[in-house]
């Protein structure tokens, strides 16, 4: 039978539980390095067994066994190491041992079955007599699992211990353990110090130890068959026997017998069901760089030949063969189809990194060149980037002896991966000029590539006028190319043009999309303007209408092999679950998102944004400050023009927050600049209610009434929902800086309707958390104007102007407005917390506070709070341990910094915390 290792302890725990217990054999089975000296140690450490001996027996050592008649003069807990490496002599001297084994008494007995003398039987060809009461269980050890490699590599290797080099350590050693510990401990000692990537690993070497013991089986077999073992070591994986005997070269009566002596002297292993190698893959290594040149450069010919016969053919492993071989011509070739065959699959990353390589070697002839370097940018513009291809790509472009069409096509990929994958658009858009006007005398269609990606609106410096101006060249192109891709290309971009700035014809241009063409070309670019429509949507405000573009765009890219195009719609994702109040795991949704897409930070940029907003409203300004400079992974001044307004308005926010007033108007005129020069107006909503606030707390009013004018202009008649709320919501926040400005407050109750404007917009779209912000403002603007004796509106939906109200209202409307305020900024308080907005439900309850009258029948004096942290103290704390100074927490609540202070010391005091820092792990 055969036991796991925790059954066969309990097993011999058993033979010593109970006077006259069975005597219990158990033998352990595992090849070299799976650990069977260790689970003798374990088995020889059996708690239950304190008063039995431990006897050793090592075979095939001197001295290493006791005397036969030492063994069971009383209980005895026998350990028999290796018991393959005994000879005749010793193993009958062992049977007679266990054949006397006496209740009381366990032994447990370890051999590598493939050095065995008698396959399957551990004792020899002798039959041996056990005793009646024996009990006689087996156990066989097995590699590692993922699991327990990673638990292993993590003891070692620290935070190096990354996933990717979890994998690879799996896939070098198998799983045996002494391999993996021995890998270990040289990655350990690697100079300069291990990062954890897959491609240190493989470039560690081989452990001493695994190339001693492959080396001595291989070297073991006859020198007729040593040529079938270094095919496997050229073959590097599970081979079938006749691709080993064909790249072996010995023919198939003597590649058969060379097989056998291979596997019977361990040199090789069965795999698998008809494969054979090294059980160890990582042997192979060590096997192969013993092989003599001039043989080795044969057997990867004979390797190259028999792959190629595999179906499906794994190209790249042919081309290797065929390189290590001295073949250049076939390995270029080879390199050449399994790039295309690797993206006609969608694996575009795997192309990425196949070309780049190939592309990289010194001394690739021009012709290859000119056909290798054109599919690497197909595949880059397709799939993900890579750093690497940019400039391999910037390098090939200066080759003078590249056929003008190719290095028009070229110059067009790397335009497009500056642009979409790098974030770096001024010098994408100058590229992108130069390849329209390369391509345009030889070859139309690319020429209408060009065009179109000149067409994009997102990127800052170009106005609205000059994509249009491209998009007519870009349609006109692509008519006269006849492709119908192109001419899909072109309606793709200019989907995303006319949405940007709300074209009527916007939403049926949508509707000619060819979603349902069966051409791969055609689809991509249909799903490109499908989720160029559900990003515009976004920023529009149809917040009911991206689900379905969205869900149409990504099943189309997913089934026509576009990653790219599915990336950027999962940014758009976050972008409307941020807006439509939908939190709840966003946070990780974000972080999760940005490191699947670590090697293109670009990418992520939404999901940057995204939670930088999410850390403003929480209140963690240190975070949303990182989150929003994107980390310093890319400049921010290269983000998308609307990304880019949208986190410059949440900096503005903060600023002011922080009181720095005019640093805030300065950042407004800037971010302003950008999108007044771009011209697409809707982008400017998320920035607009700030700048303008900036602006008028700066007392630079005439420019704040300028901004709000060209807002105004710039929408138009545009069916642009959420920058038509940001334009009430800029009014409203102009008209009440103005009345608290000039000392005005029968002013304040127009301002608060016009905010009540804007939350009613917010709440159509929907936009929860705008919609609270905006009511909060409206219920400030009345009880700052009740403050100071200004009279409020009795009625947000009532005609009457604000002086009529001012000069009818009576005391009992002005308590009822009040009360409403009141109310309303309860509401506020509550939706804040519902959406996790802590930073913003601490200031409406600050602001409550201040106007709320006390509860009757509330005893007189302060409660008690001698072990626990007030409500004051908890709010001052929460929002310490975010980050925020003593200046910005006092301006949130509406406290002294003197305060701040005595409430900071308070709650220090009582949780026993010893910095800030801590403070926050207190809480």
């Amino acid at each position: 039978m055969i036991a796991t290792c925790g059954s066969a302890r309990r097993s011999l725990a058993r033979a010593f539980a109970a006077p006259g217990a069975g005597p219990v054999l158990l033998f352990v089975e595992g090849a070299a390095g799976l650990g069977k000296t260790h689970l003798l140690r374990e088995l020889a450490d059996l708690p239950e067994t304190p008063d039995v001996a431990r006897l050793w027996w090592r075979c095939g050592a001197e001295g290493g066994r006791p005397e036969e008649d030492e063994v069971w003069r009383e209980p005895a807990l026998l350990l028999v190491d290796d018991v393959h490496r005994a000879d005749e002599d010793e193993l009958r001297r062992l049977r007679r041992v266990l054949e006397r084994m006496e209740p009381g008494s366990a032994a447990a007995v370890t051999y590598r079955p493939e050095e065995l003398l008698v396959p399957g039987m551990p004792l020899g060809g002798s039959a041996m007599t056990y005793p009646f009461r024996l009990t006689v269980l087996g156990d066989r050890l097995a590699p590692w699992d993922e699991e327990r490699v990673r638990r292993a590599a993590a003891d070692v290797l620290g935070e190096s211990c990354t996933a990717e080099a979890v994998s690879a350590l799996c896939e070098r050693t198998g799983g045996v353990p002494r391999a993996v510990v021995d890998l270990l401990a040289m990655l350990r000692e690697q100079r300069p110090a291990f990062t954890g990537t897959a491609a240190e690993v493989a470039a560690a070497g081989v452990p001493a130890r695994l190339a001693e013991l492959v080396l001595s089986r291989t070297y073991a077999t006859s020198s007729a068959h040593r040529p079938l073992v270094w095919a496997a070591a050229v073959l590097d994986g599970p081979a079938a026997r006749d691709e080993l005997i064909g790249v072996s070269g010995l023919g198939a009566v003597p590649g058969s017998d060379a097989l056998l002596r291979a596997l019977e002297s361990a040199a090789l292993a069965e795999l698998g069901e008809g494969r054979y190698g090294f059980a160890v893959p990582l042997a192979a290594d060590a096997v192969r760089d013993t092989v003599p040149g001039p043989v080795r450069q044969d057997l990867h010919r004979r390797a190259a030949g028999v792959l190629s016969r595999r179906q499906p053919v794994p190209w790249a492993a042919v081309g290797a063969h065929h390189r290590a071989a001295g073949e250049y011509r076939g390995w270029l070739r080879a390199v050449e189809k399994a790039a295309e065959s690797a993206a006609a699959s969608g694996r575009h990353q795997e192309a990425i990194t196949l070309l780049e390589r190939t592309l990289a070697t010194p001394g690739i002839p021009p012709q290859a060149r000119a056909r290798l370097a054109p599919l690497l940018a197909r595949n880059a513009v397709t799939g993900l980037r890579s750093d690497q291809t940019v400039e391999v790509l910037a390098q090939i472009v200066q080759d003078a002896d590249l056929p003008p069409a190719v290095r028009g096509e070229l110059r067009l990929d790397l335009g497009l991966m500056l642009s979409n994958q790098m974030g770096r658009f001024a010098e994408g858009w100058r590229v992108l000029e130069v390849a329209a006007a390369e391509l345009r005398e030889v070859r139309s269609v690319l020429a209408a590539r060009a065009m179109a990606a000149l067409v994009t609106p997102y990127w800052p410096g170009a106005s609205l006028d000059v994509h249009r101006g491209w998009l007519i060249k870009a349609a006109a192109a692509a008519d006269d190319s006849g492709d119908d891709a192109m001419r899909t290309a072109v309606l793709a971009n200019h989907v995303g043009l006319a949405m940007s700035w709300a074209d009527p014809e916007a939403w049926d241009l949508v509707e000619r999309l060819p979603v349902q063409s069966t051409d791969p070309a055609c689809a991509r670019q249909a799903a490109r303007g499908l989720c160029n429509a559900a990003d515009s949507a976004v920023w529009l405000g149809f917040y009911r209408r991206v689900d379905g573009l969205l869900a149409e765009g990504r099943e189309l890219a997913t089934r026509s092999g576009a990653p790219y195009t599915e990336h950027s719609a999962s940014g758009t994702r976050l972008l409307q679950e941020w807006w439509t109040g939908q939190w709840l795991g966003l946070a990780k949704r974000c972080e999760d998102f940005v490191a699947d897409t670590a090697d293109m930070p670009f990418l992520a940029s939404d999901a940057y944004v995204v939670r930088g907003l999410l850390a403003v409203a929480q209140g963690d300004w240190v975070e949303a400050r990182a989150w929003l400079s994107q980390r310093g992974t890319f400049g921010t001044e290269n983000l998308p023009v609307p990304l880019g307004a949208t986190a410059a308005g949440a900096v503005i926010r903060l600023t002011l927050a922080r009181q720095e007033v005019a640093d805030a108007a300065e950042q407004a005129r800037a971010a302003w600049t950008v999108v007044a020069e771009k011209g697409v107006w809707p982008w400017a909503a998320e920035l607009a209610p700030w700048a303008v606030e900036a602006l008028a707390r700066a007392g630079d009013t005439d420019t704040a009434h300028a901004m709000v004018r060209d807002f105004a202009q710039g929408l138009g008649d545009a069916d642009a929902p959420a920058a038509r709320a940001a334009l009430a919501w800029s009014r409203a926040v102009l008209a009440e800086n103005e009345a608290l400005a000039e000392g005005r407050p029968d002013r304040l109750p127009a301002a608060a309707e016009t905010y009540r404007k804007a939350a009613a917009a917010y709440a159509k779209l929907p936009r929860p958390y705008s919609e609270a912000l905006t009511t909060e403002c409206a219920a400030r603007c009345v009880l700052a104007a009740d403050a100071v004796g200004g009279e409020a509106p009795a009625h947000s939906a009532d005609p009457v102007g604000p002086k009529a109200l001012a000069a009818s209202a009576s005391p009992a409307d002005d308590h009822a407005t009040t009360a409403s305020a009141i109310a309303e900024l309860e509401s506020c308080a509550q939706h804040f917390t519902d959406l996790g907005a802590v930073w913003d439900a601490t200031r409406a309850r600050a602001l409550l506070r201040t106007r709320q009258p006390a509860k009757k029948g509330r005893p007189p004096g302060r409660p008690s709070h001698s072990d626990q942290l007030s409500p004051r103290e908890a709010e001052v704390a929460q929002l310490a341990s975010s980050g925020l100074t003593n200046r910005e927490i006092a301006a949130t609540l509406h406290l002294s910094p003197r305060t701040v202070e005595q409430h900071i010391a308070g709650a220090m005091r009582k949780t026993g915390a010893l910095s800030r820092r801590d403070l926050a792990h207190r809480l």
